[in-house]
């Protein structure tokens, strides 16, 4: 017998187990993301279509929950499909080369073309697909193909590297000995990249405002699993549901969907096409930069990006850690509907004349919708999931939010 297609929402007295088990999935970080990009700006192809209905074992939400905090895996190898359909306006291929300028990478920057830095806003858009591999908090590889060319990233002992096959070009840093496997077993948080990075980030979303329940079985990379469904109570979100496939034999999550509230296709949609969990040959993660290689040595990278396993800066774990890391930042609201707010203490909203660059402040105002309200007026920039308004007198409103609900948290906020 299928498990329940029809499993209620969780019951008030299931919240508190969902709570404890969402805690513990929290701390099991699998340890195969060697790269990311933030989780708004991530998908997946959807073309990784669940084959057959396997017939499984009932099972509750709260303890679907529990055996994705209890999946244990750190030895795997498998495809890794991407897609991005934030519904960002285009420009041509400018976001682009705006993107890797920002990083410092690239042949004509400053920096190196295989700092991964760099190489990790390709995820924010199109399609990709990945090659990962793990042996434990120590080892593990991430290979970026592309046509004719493929980048990859290292991480094996002390020593991370990446290295750019089309430009032959290599950047190498390093790593306190037990710095990965602290990271590991402290679980801190490191940008998303696969399945169980996206199904920890949804799962911390769990609470009064959060719909769980368990949706039927699917065949993910040729693995039975059962599809836990997370949704908002509140109206509002521009999330619609988050669908997770979890292996029912590892507990480890195999695909991840995130379908807007708006409708149309995912914006997000992770998934293996392929996965084994047997050790990777050692031979995998060895790497001797190629003779006439470029090589950039970065001592700097626990300050810059947050290394593999030291001391990563980014990944707020709740929201006083993002307010920590931004000087006068708030949230208003709750659960789906939270908004972060902070003034840019510009006492002006988007940069016009000169200060733009001539008609670069023409040119941003254009991708936006002016609006107005008790907060005063200004700008409203969108996508399919997060939403943010620029004020007229420099404060800055941002969430997974609808535009209406983001004016609404701007006037309730003055």
């Amino acid at each position: 017998m299928a498990p329940n297609e029809t499993d209620d929402t969780t019951t008030a007295g299931e919240v508190d187990e969902v709570r404890a088990g969402r805690r513990r999935a929290a701390r099991y970080v699998v340890p195969v993301t060697v790269m990311g990009v933030a989780a708004a700006t991530i998908g997946l192809v959807p073309a990784l279509a669940d084959s057959g209905d396997p017939d499984l074992p009932e099972i509750t939400a709260a303890q679907l929950i529990e055996k994705i905090a209890q999946s244990d895996v750190e030895r795997l190898s498998g495809t890794v499909k991407i897609t991005t359909d934030l519904g960002l306006p285009n420009l041509g291929g400018l976001e682009s080369g705006l993107l890797s300028g920002a990083a410092g990478g690239g042949e004509d920057g400053e920096g190196s073309s295989a700092d991964p830095s760099g190489r990790l806003t390709e995820l924010a858009s199109g399609t990709h697909t990945l090659r990962v591999a793990a042996d434990g908090p120590d080892r593990q590889k991430l290979s970026l193909l592309e046509d004719a060319a493929e980048y990859s990233l290292i991480h094996n002992g002390k020593d991370v590297w990446g290295y750019d096959s089309a430009s032959n070009e290599v950047y190498h840093s390093t790593v306190g000995e037990a710095g990965a496997a602290d990271t590991a077993r402290r679980g801190e948080q490191r940008p998303p990249a696969t399945p169980k990075d996206f199904a920890e980030e949804a799962l911390k979303a769990v609470d009064d405002t959060t719909s769980v329940k368990v949706d039927g079985t699917a065949q993910v990379a040729g693995r039975d699993a059962y599809r836990l469904v997370i949704e908002p109570k509140q109206s509002g979100s521009t999330v619609g549901a988050v669908s997770i496939a979890v292996d029912h034999r590892t507990g480890m999550p195999l695909k991840v969907t995130l379908t807007p509230s708006s409708g149309g296709s995912a914006v997000v949609d992770v998934g293996f096409t392929q996965v084994s969990f047997d050790r990777p040959d050692a031979s995998t993660f060895a790497f001797t930069p190629p003779k006439g290689a470029k090589v950039t040595e970065d001592t700097e990278q626990d300050r810059r990006h947050g290394d593999f396993g030291g001391k990563p800066e980014r990944g707020p774990k709740s929201e006083e850690d993002l307010a920590k890391g931004f000087d006068g930042l708030t949230m208003l609201g709750e659960g789906w509907n939270s908004v972060a707010t902070f003034d840019t203490g510009s006492g002006s909203g988007l940069p016009t004349g000169e200060e733009a660059g001539g008609d670069l402040g023409g040119f941003l105002g254009s991708l936006g919708d002016p609006v107005k309200g008790d907060f005063g007026t200004g700008t409203v920039f969108s996508t399919r999931l997060v939403n943010a308004l620029i004020t007229d007198d420099g404060k800055v409103y941002v969430g997974t939010v609808t535009k209406d609900a983001l004016v609404k948290a701007a006037e309730a906020g003055k």
